[in-house]
């Protein structure tokens, strides 16, 4: 792939390039340059978005004005819609487009597909860092094919840095929203026999010699939108045993849908709802993956990984590396924030997830 302002290859980002493509893209730079398995693929640069705003004349759309005794997520929504329905109606710039278009396309030149079947993600510039992890706030579009489809599910991409719920937190933390470089990720989409999270502590008490393995059936989605109670797995950091196993009920399971990356919902045998998603061994291999993984980056991580039945392509791959946040920057306590800021206090609650970290 030549060197382009607007595409760049995975296997050539790390840490420094998160500017240039987001927090996203770099921790699949970095995760692979660990040697851990990623589905193939490419991002699309901050440079990329901001041509997109200044061919199309809309880098004045983000001003944000709240009046008087109006609440923050009703301003939020307002301009939250104001910018999806500019982006949605506006065209990728020609040389953009095309440039998009031939990387797309050389993915599918890789596995013999003239069309692959993608997963587009969205990847901000301040996303996924150590103090701000964005985690649940920009969409992801998983089953994307065809060359229409995946520029509506980058525009789409490039809009979620402007939901209400984004919104709020970057006031809460005090972020610039003209400043919200998007960057976007488009893989091959590996289509799971199981799909979770996993931690390097544990996410209820930060114990910091476990690993926590959550997952169920098929796409990652019920997970990470907390529609299931998954199975969890508890691994000795240090044996690598599994010192606990809890196997839930998990009724249905996501697969793809149509290539706008459309999901469907599948019920699932009350058998197969009741089995371990996981066997003994893949729960050992992606907690001795993750371990190896932290200690090479040196501080405690939040990892969503896909389980495949599909030899030729890999049978384990991780899919995100964030990290973790929840145990390493405490916030204050919302009684007293209210006090202090009570703007920030109705932004903290707005973006606080209701269990655990979700896809952004």
């Amino acid at each position: 792939m030549r060197r382009s302002p607007f595409i760049r290859e995975l296997t050539t980002l790390g840490h420094a390039d998160r500017p240039l493509v987001g927090g996203k893209a770099a921790s699949l730079g970095m995760l692979l340059a660990a040697g851990c398995p990623v589905p193939p693929g490419f991002a699309l640069t901050t440079e990329a978005y901001r041509y997109f705003l200044e061919r199309n004349g809309l880098t004045g759309l983000f001003e944000f004005v709240q009046d008087e005794g109006m609440r923050l997520d009703d301003t939020a929504a307002q301009l939250s819609r104001r910018v999806e329905e500019a982006f949605l109606a506006a065209a990728l710039p020609e040389d953009l487009a095309d440039e998009l278009a031939e990387s797309y396309l050389g993915l599918g030149k890789a596995i013999g597909q003239p069309e692959p079947v993608v997963a587009v993600r969205s990847s901000a510039a301040d996303e996924d860092s150590r103090t701000a992890s964005f985690a649940g706030q920009h969409e992801t579009y998983l089953g994307i094919q065809g060359i229409g489809s995946l520029f509506r599910a980058v525009r789409r991409c490039w809009a979620s840095a402007y939901t209400p719920r984004a919104i709020a937190y970057r006031v809460h933390r005090g972020l610039s929203l003209k400043d919200a470089a998007v960057g976007v990720v488009v893989q091959l989409l590996v289509e799971p026999r199981a799909a979770g999270v996993l931690f390097t502590l544990s996410p209820r008490t930060g114990d910091r010699s476990l690993i926590v393995i959550e997952g169920s059936w098929g796409l990652g989605q019920a997970v990470v939108a907390g529609e299931v109670t998954p199975d969890e797995y508890v691994v000795s950091k240090v044996t690598l045993e599994l010192v606990r196993k809890q196997v839930n009920a998990k009724p249905f399971r996501y697969r793809r849908g149509g290539s706008d990356g459309s999901l469907v919902r599948e019920e699932l045998p009350p058998d197969l709802a009741s089995a371990p998603c996981l066997a003994e061994s893949e729960v050992i291999e992606l907690a001795r993956r993750a371990r190896e993984l932290e200690k090479r980056l040196g501080y405690p991580l939040d990892v969503e990984w896909a389980m495949c039945d599909q030899p030729e392509r890999g049978t384990v791959f991780f899919l995100q590396c964030r990290p973790e946040t929840v145990w390493t920057t405490k916030e204050r306590p919302l009684a007293t924030l209210a006090a202090s800021d009570p703007i920030a206090a109705i932004a903290q609650t707005l973006v606080r997830s209701p269990s655990r970290p979700g896809d952004g």
